[in-house]
């Protein structure tokens, strides 16, 4: 067993993997001001971009989801990696050789278990591309270049030859140091009497790669009679290969998707590529499995998805009866997009690759170009099954349309394929059309409340009345209200504290606990206290918040998250365009002792209320001069807090 990685290399590993980078590998990312960025969060589904990105700290924050961290909790949350595969696998994209603590430079089968299968898969790939080139191969290279592929092609694309023999890549990867185990176990090869046999073998490959490039498996196309099994092949489940989280040409297509905001869904791995030589770099095809709700997640965080109608997603189907089949299923799925989607049908049944191969590179370009909007191809599909001439037929195809048309989540829109439905079929009736989808929509509402597994959402606990003992293990707590000036104002204090602590200095390290109303405020300002305040802090940056993400996970509680506050604030933008720094964070300060000082009159108040002026007169005196002494204290601080003094 390999020890822990040094300290030092860790350091180096962040130092040199920049987070925009490695976060802009996954998901588009744009400016946010204050010289943060944001994007689609990867986390959960989200309509407007909640995740913020701040490079200068080196920290990341969904305001949705909560989930925040360094560029190591990214990549192991994204990739589910344990912290040292993590850490590994970003040292491979920085080019760093790790060390341990335990000495030396570990010999690579004590590497962590994923980098170990990506280093196998690599050298997979470059055992087929080299394997193209040989006798045994004619029949492959005879299927690209029938196919319109030559063999620049072949090498822009990473495609291969997988021999024909029994073990020809496991004997050519255990030679490299890679073990039995590893190699099934990244569905490389398959346990056989006499040892391992080639998963793939005598067959065209194709390298399947993620989003950042890596080779994490393998399409393979057979190319002799003889060969009993599927036409294609693909790596089963692994580690590093699930289907449904998978797209063919996301690593070549992705700057293109974010670019054009477009992206062209097609069928298969010539389909990919012919589109890419052809003109349309925004191609990528799903890998042995349907398009569905993962692979709309990986599209949605590249698209930016959160204008309605200004991107595009793009279907490619055959014209016959199983690509409208395809179509209808794409459109179950396709309202989990913001952006219009659209279908593309080449009428006489050709694929793009076929397509390309007949009639050139702009007819594919055509192809895309002659897009119409899915809603209305799933439409239009349904109403081709009926005899339109005749008044039964048009009834008929009228409420087999009427319940797509009534799913359209959009009103509107829903509307718009009312009317559009009504001059299809010709009834010259809007109002008759829309009652029936109102009708369907009635039905599929009442289907919804019978479906199996409905239940009502349970109600919410009801709050604690102040004073009154804890229920339970725990006590509820309620949660601060965000839009309380109050709140927002401590809030707006300690990020300051966190991200420009210069602008407080020691007048924010006077102000106590007590300040604070939030729980979670109070014990976090505690924690900024205790790592030496913001006097201490110098400018800040990624020491500082390092530092105080320590001393908030040694101080958190079951009932807290300190450390989830740390990165949220540290990556939250601070204020919009203030000029004057300086004299904004005294502003904070001064709005915060204000509110303070705010709640001491009204105690004071209360406490004069109850006293006899005449029976209590010294008393009395005493709290209304300290009662004018805070009125005219509060009076300062308002000035201060509004910048006129």
């Amino acid at each position: 067993m390999a020890g822990r990685i040094s300290d030092e290399d860790i350091a180096l590993v962040r130092e040199r993997s920049p987070i925009a980078e490695v976060i802009g590998e996954h998901i588009q990312l744009r400016n946010a001001g204050g010289g943060n960025l944001k994007g689609l969060c990867p986390f959960h589904e989200e309509k407007t971009p909640s995740f913020n990105v701040t490079p200068s700290r080196g920290y990341y924050y969904c305001f949705g989801c909560g989930e925040g961290g360094d560029v190591i909790t990214f990549i192991r949350k994204i990739e589910n990696l344990s912290f040292t595969e993590a850490v590994e696998r970003l040292a491979q994209r920085a080019g760093i050789r790790l060390r341990y603590v335990q000495g030396g430079y570990v010999p690579g089968r004590e590497q962590g278990e994923r980098t170990r299968l990506l280093a196998a898969h690599r050298a997979a790939a470059e055992f087929y591309a080299e394997q193209l080139t040989t006798p045994e191969a004619a029949p492959g290279r005879r299927f690209l270049a029938g196919r319109g592929f030559d063999r620049a092609d072949a090498e822009r694309f990473g495609v291969g030859y997988a021999p024909a023999a029994w073990d020809a890549l496991s004997r050519h990867l255990i030679a490299r140091g890679f073990t039995v185990q590893e190699l099934i176990k990244g569905g490389l090869a398959k346990e056989g009497r006499r040892g391992p046999v080639d998963r793939f073998r005598g067959r065209l490959i194709w390298p399947i790669r993620d989003i950042v490039g890596d080779v994490i498996g393998f399409g393979a196309r057979k190319l002799h009679d003889s060969d009993d099994g599927p036409k294609y092949l693909n790596t089963p489940e692994t580690p590093l290969y699930r289907k449904s989280q998978v797209l063919y040409g996301i690593d070549l297509a992705k700057r293109e998707i974010a670019k054009r905001g477009q992206v062209v869904i097609v069928e298969g791995y010539t389909d990919v590529m012919a589109c890419h030589l052809a003109g349309v770099p925004t191609a990528v095809a799903t890998c042995g499995t349907a398009f569905g709700e993962e692979h709309i997640k990986i599209l949605r965080r590249l698209l930016f998805d959160q204008a309605e109608f200004r991107g595009e997603v793009i279907f490619t189907f055959d014209g016959d009866e199983a690509g409208q089949r395809a179509a209808l299923r794409a459109f179950q799925e396709e309202q989990r997009f913001v952006t219009q989607t659209f279908v593309a049908v080449q009428p006489d049944g050709l694929d793009p690759c076929e397509l390309r191969l007949e009639r050139g590179d702009a007819a594919v370009r055509d192809l895309i170009a002659s897009r119409v909007p899915l809603f209305a191809f799933a439409i239009r599909s349904v109403l081709s099954r009926y005899d339109l001439d005749t008044n039964e037929g048009r009834l008929a195809a009228l409420d087999a349309a009427a319940p797509i048309v009534a799913s359209i989540k959009d009103p509107g829109l829903r509307k718009a394929y009312a009317v559009d439905l009504d001059r299809w079929l010709g009834f010259m009736d809007e109002g008759f059309v829309l009652r029936r989808v109102q009708q369907a929509a009635a039905r599929q509402r009442a289907a919804r409340r019978r479906g199996p597994g409905h239940a009502q959402p349970p109600a919410e606990p009801a709050a604690r009345p102040s004073g009154a003992p804890p229920g339970g293990a725990r006590r509820q707590q309620a949660r601060p209200n965000p839009a309380d000036p109050a709140v927002r104002l401590e809030a707006e204090a300690l990020k300051l504290a966190i991200q420009r602590p210069a602008l407080l200095g020691p007048e924010f390290d006077a102000l106590g606990a007590e300040v604070f109303t939030v729980p979670e405020h109070a014990a976090l300002y505690e924690v900024i206290t205790a790592a030496g305040g913001t006097a201490a802090a110098g400018p800040g940056g990624q020491e500082w918040v390092d530092r105080l993400l320590q001393g908030a996970a040694a101080a958190g509680s079951a009932e807290s998250d300190l450390t989830g506050l740390v990165t949220r604030l540290a990556v939250e933008a601070p204020f919009a365009d203030a000029e004057d720094e300086e004299r904004y964070g005294t502003a904070v300060l001064a709005g915060l002792q204000e509110i303070a000082v705010g709640r001491a009159i009204a105690r004071v108040k209360s406490r004069l209320q109850r006293l006899n002026p005449v029976e209590e007169q010294q008393e009395y005196n005493r709290l209304f001069g300290e009662l004018i002494a805070l009125e005219q204290q509060r009076r300062v601080l308002r000035e201060r807090a509004t910048g006129a003094s």
